[in-house]
């Protein structure tokens, strides 16, 4: 267990939504179990087919294991335990590998992340050609549109399976217009004319354009501060969220094309570690020892959360110890109107 950057271990609650309370967030969620686990099950067959004449099978029982454990979790709202979009991600994922489904997005994340990285040195190019606090705002919509590309969420899958064209100057252009439902861009570039932080954690989300076209460009330009960054990402297979170990192979292609990160990964100015998380949110009690040994002895003063799992389903009223930005698009109409927003409002949440 790693407390060192939340304000208080023992009243912190990671998840945002307890669905054995919130009788219309229940309604909603529930509701749509079945659109979502056919569509998981449906890439879980796409990604066997071809080399397991059984993939189809185990799916059927894939989904119907899941939705009995679903609502197995209904029918017990009244036991006082919370029931929370957390619970339902991981277990989609846990009960995929039951039977027989490592990851079934691998083929879809090696072709986004081999797209992106022939596009990562145009990108940064863009950057550099912007003054400081417009550079920063840049970094900030990068990270943003790159977050669109999330093949968990309905309204962006729609999207991405009807137009293989669509790239990040298209999400930039979807993505909320400022003001952003949650907007503290502002402070957010007021802080970047002080001094530069000592270390920065990266908890990052999804693999192909949101890690490298929005992340690694924003992580760049840290590491010219001299700040030292952590990228943090996912234990576990999880959705088409980038792994660890698929981000350290990322990270050594990309820096063919930029000397930041190439001298960073060189000197250990920038460090890849596991998160310790088995789905797509985050739990900041269940770090690896390793991340949190290392948030420790770096002197850690800069959290960054990415992502609506990570940033949204959880962590989004938890308070921490450091600087902290969390950033997210909310691709979920029905959360974003009980927010008070639409489809892709964004939040760009800085607590210093």
């Amino acid at each position: 267990m790693c407390a060192t950057l939340l304000d208080d271990l023992e009243t912190y609650n990671p998840d945002t939504l307890d669905l054995s309370k919130d009788t219309e967030a229940a309604d909603y969620w529930f509701s749509i179990i079945d659109e979502i686990i056919n569509k998981f099950a449906k890439q879980a067959v796409a990604s066997q087919k071809e080399i397991d004449p059984t993939s189809e099978e185990r799916a059927e029982r894939f989904k119907k294991s899941y939705k009995d454990q679903v609502e197995n979790m209904r029918n017990s709202k009244n036991n006082n335990k919370p029931i929370t979009i957390r619970d339902l991600l991981e277990l989609n994922e846990t009960t995929l590998r039951l039977y027989g489904f490592q990851d079934p997005w691998l083929k879809q994340k090696t072709e986004e992340n081999e797209a992106s990285i022939k596009l990562f040195k145009s990108r940064l190019d863009e950057i550099d050609k912007l003054k400081n606090v417009d550079r920063w705002t840049e970094l900030i919509r990068g990270v943003l549109a790159g977050n669109i590309f999330d093949w968990g969420a309905k309204e962006v899958s729609d999207i991405l399976e009807k137009d293989k064209t669509f790239g990040l100057h298209d999400a930039l252009d979807k993505i909320q217009k400022r003001p952003w439902l949650i907007d503290n861009l502002n402070e957010w570039n007021l802080r970047m004319q002080e001094t530069p932080h000592k270390c920065a954690v990266i908890f990052v989300d999804n693999s192909g354009a949101d890690v490298i076209l929005g992340i690694l460009p924003f992580a760049r330009e840290l590491l010219k501060r001299q700040t030292k960054v952590l990228l943090c990402a996912n234990s576990e297979p999880a959705l088409n969220d980038v792994t660890y170990k698929e981000l350290e192979d990322i990270l050594q292609k990309c820096s063919c094309y930029c000397d930041t990160i190439n001298s960073a990964l060189k000197n250990g100015q920038l460090l890849v570690y596991a998160n310790g998380q088995k789905g797509p949110c985050l739990d900041m009690r269940h770090l690896t020892p390793e991340l949190c040994n290392a948030i420790e002895s770096n002197e850690t003063d800069l959290l960054v959360i990415e992502g609506m799992g990570r940033a949204l389903h959880t962590n989004l009223y938890a308070k921490f110890r450091c600087d902290t930005l969390k950033l997210a698009v909310v691709k979920n109409k029905w959360l974003a109107n009980r927010l008070g927003g639409d489809t892709f409002s964004v939040i760009c949440k800085y607590e210093s």
